[in-house]
């Protein structure tokens, strides 16, 4: 990453105005975005926004033609272009016919995309933004950090201090007052403008119509008023007919505010009359600017199922810290880096794609069912294929890829890091490794690592056998962990075998972008795991059970490998995550928990891809209830802890403060212990608390569960 990049992290997460206001959004709107879907089952709402955007996705030239041929035939002037600057030519050509000097805008982000006001104010032509965040961050000279709340970065005392400089006075930062002076002075340009531009949330083939929603009314004046409107609309918000607006209307405001209808839903179908008698002037632009590329590429045509809800920055727990800003000019959060390689470049995206922490919450709450974080590992993907990897990823995956070299590496370096051990812990690194023990201590490398103890433990002879995937975190860090699991395992009558050949689940590679690399730890792994026959490929790490569940299939999918899919799949078909199997023995019998106890107070941390990605979080929490723990629950439980595997390393000043956040969320239930099914949570969160001396134990479920199960 560019160090001015890295600088504007910096600044941004030690901006305390920037991260309380953030924050607190945060919060409230998962409140309040819960209590809005009351009585509506989302799942179904989305899959309907998801096929009706889909199917308009694949027939946007056929909807764009029968959109012109209705608006026309309604009186309004279409104009279609992939050309951003055919489109600011456009405009400002029908402002000169026009004699107009002033332009009144509601809020649009197709024209922030084409950068349409400094070329409108190069020309002589003032254009005033009229919705209240926009007005806002136009007099201080930035962009929008948000796309639904543009200036949601800033406090009010921050913006009482620009209206002051406006108006020449000095004002409090009392909201009412504020508000006063902000239609004060927009009154005017509404008055004035001669030429009002908007944008459209949704514009209907059918009846040729645009959609417009908001909250300020700002956009009823804006083209009302003047006796000149251009809508600027991205393609994308094409939609077939009439009756998908109601959808849409559904889903759009309580995902974007968490409200159940916006103030205004203004409904545009040709023009009408301006308060002369005369006919107002209708020109709608049909921008594409590669959106039809991205509707013809298989991967990302699903983005254009947005509906600019920003509800994917609303969870975000890096947008959270970072704001909008961080991530460009334009577009911004998960769905805005997606956006940012289209319309832009894919190279503007090499610095803000690794923002993304894959913990998947922006796919959960997307109205449109996109799969963000995987488009972003697409663009991951094709920024590697384009540019290759850096020399020291390189190096580093030449190493992993060599599993003798690596696991050597690894026992090497357990020696090596002796004198910085102290308590199973690596609090103190030297020189350039210092960043790495910021905020949280590392777990030592283990002196005897699991294949090596595995060796010397004795099981029962059994019927069925279970192959354990321990990936690197457990075999070279927790050891017991693997011990704890055999145990278990062995009390319902399976044997755990260990295939000593498996190696790295190819994550740090994959996540990277290096998919070619991400394939050869797949082979090696595929080989390993079946080469005996098992009933069950168990592992105790959710990024693994992932990566063996659904990522080699994907890997090998996405370079045209499909030879090697089938045993792809039959190692799918077996892999199973540790709690959803304890779960099912349970069920059948074959393991029984230890009635009667109270272990006292628990709380329980769900990690990203165990919740979101294999769909468990009841089953760990039902086996801690019947083992005998009384169980609290943390507030933003789902909320990634920071970790996202080489993430915590690669930004440390993100990762931290996440870490923070989740700490103290877990003290603030008063549990004496937290739970989680990741080795990865357990050393981030482990390590949190070991350098804050907080006294919580951090323990990974399997650990737990092994001295109260009997078979």
């Amino acid at each position: 990453m560019g160090t001015t990049f890295k600088e504007s992290i910096h600044q941004a997460v030690n901006n305390a105005n920037l991260t309380g206001a953030l924050g607190a959004f945060s919060e409230a709107y998962k409140v309040n975005r819960a209590r809005a879907y009351e009585g509506i089952d989302f799942e179904e709402l989305r899959g309907r926004i998801a096929e009706l955007k889909g199917n308009a996705a694949a027939h946007l030239d056929q909807l764009a033609e029968q959109f012109t041929r209705n608006a026309e035939a309604r009186g309004a002037k279409v104009f279609r272009t992939s050309d951003p600057a055919a489109v600011r030519e456009y405009i400002l050509k029908v402002a000169q016919e026009g004699g107009v000097t002033r332009i009144a805008k509601s809020k649009s982000m197709a024209t922030e995309e084409i950068h349409l006001n400094p070329y409108l104010e190069k020309a002589g032509i003032e254009a005033g933004e009229t919705d209240l965040g926009e007005w806002i961050i136009q007099l201080a000279g930035q962009t929008p950090s948000h796309m639904v709340m543009p200036a949601i970065h800033m406090t009010r005392q921050e913006v009482a201090e620009l209206f002051s400089k406006e108006v020449n006075e000095r004002l409090s930062s009392d909201i009412p007052r504020l508000v006063k002076v902000a239609r004060e002075q927009l009154r005017p340009l509404f008055l004035e403008a001669e030429m009002g531009i908007s944008g459209a949330n949704i514009a209907v083939a059918e009846t040729g119509s645009i959609v417009l929603m908001t909250n300020e009314g700002n956009a009823r004046l804006v083209t009302t008023l003047p006796r000149i409107h251009v809508a600027v609309v991205g393609i994308e918000k094409l939609v077939a007919q009439y009756g998908d607006v109601a959808t849409i209307l559904k889903a759009l405001p309580r995902s974007a505010t968490a409200q159940l209808l916006t103030s205004y839903v203004s409904i545009i179908s040709g023009p009408t009359p301006n308060d002369d008698g005369s006919q107002k002037e209708l020109h709608i632009i049909l921008m594409d600017n590669r959106r039809s590329e991205m509707a013809a590429d298989p991967q990302f045509r699903q983005a254009l199922q947005c509906i600019r809800c920003a509800s994917c920055l609303n969870v975000c727990p890096i947008f959270r810290l970072v704001g909008g800003h961080v991530f460009g000019k334009v577009y911004t959060g998960g769905i805005g880096t997606i956006l940012t390689a289209w319309f832009d470049e894919l190279k503007k995206t090499e610095d803000i794609q690794g923002l993304c922490i894959q913990c998947g919450a922006c796919k959960d709450v997307c109205p449109g069912k996109i799969d963000i974080p995987e488009l972003i590992m697409e663009i991951r993907r094709r920024l590697v294929k384009e540019q290759g990897l850096p020399l020291m990823q390189q190096a580093i995956y030449s190493v992993v890829n060599n599993r003798r070299l690596f696991h050597g590496m690894l026992r090497a370096a357990s020696l090596a890091a002796k004198p910085f051990t102290s308590g199973g812990f690596l609090r103190h690194l030297p020189l350039f490794l210092a960043d790495l023990t910021d905020k949280r201590s590392l777990p030592a490398i283990a002196a005897e690592p699991f294949r090596d103890r595995f060796r010397k433990i004795k099981q029962p002879p059994c019927k069925e056998k279970a192959a354990f995937y321990a990936g690197c975190l457990i075999d070279f860090a927790y050891p017991e962990m693997g011990e704890a699991l055999i145990s278990i395992l062995n009390k319902a009558g399976i044997e755990v075998v260990f295939p000593d050949e498996q190696t790295c689940c190819g994550a740090p590679a994959r996540y990277s972008g290096a998919y070619e690399v991400a394939a050869g730890n797949a082979m090696d792994n595929i080989k390993a795991l079946l080469a005996q026959e098992v009933q069950y490929v168990v592992s105790a790490c959710p990024t693994c059970t992932v990566a063996l569940q659904h990522e080699f299939i994907r890997d090998f999918e996405s370079l045209g490998q499909t030879e090697r899919l089938p045993r792809a799949r039959e190692l799918s078909a077996r892999t199973v995550d540790f709690s959803t199997l304890v779960k099912q023995l349970v069920d059948e019998g074959r393991l029984t928990l230890q009635e009667g106890q109270q272990l006292g107070a628990i709380t329980y941390h769900d990690s990203c891809h165990l919740k979101r990605t294999l769909q468990v979080s009841q089953q760990p929490r039902e086996l801690l209830e019947k083992a005998g723990y009384a169980l609290t629950e943390m507030f933003e439980c789902d909320t990634c802890c920071g970790m996202g595997g080489s993430y915590s390393m690669k930004l440390p000043e993100i990762s931290g403060p996440i870490l923070q956040r989740k700490l103290h969320n877990i003290r603030q239930t008063g549990a004496p212990v937290v739970a989680m099914d990741c080795p990865g949570c357990v050393m981030q969160i482990r390590g949190g608390f070991d350098q804050a001396e907080g006294g919580v134990q951090v323990k990974h479920t399997v650990e737990l569960l092994a001295e109260q199960v009997k078979g």
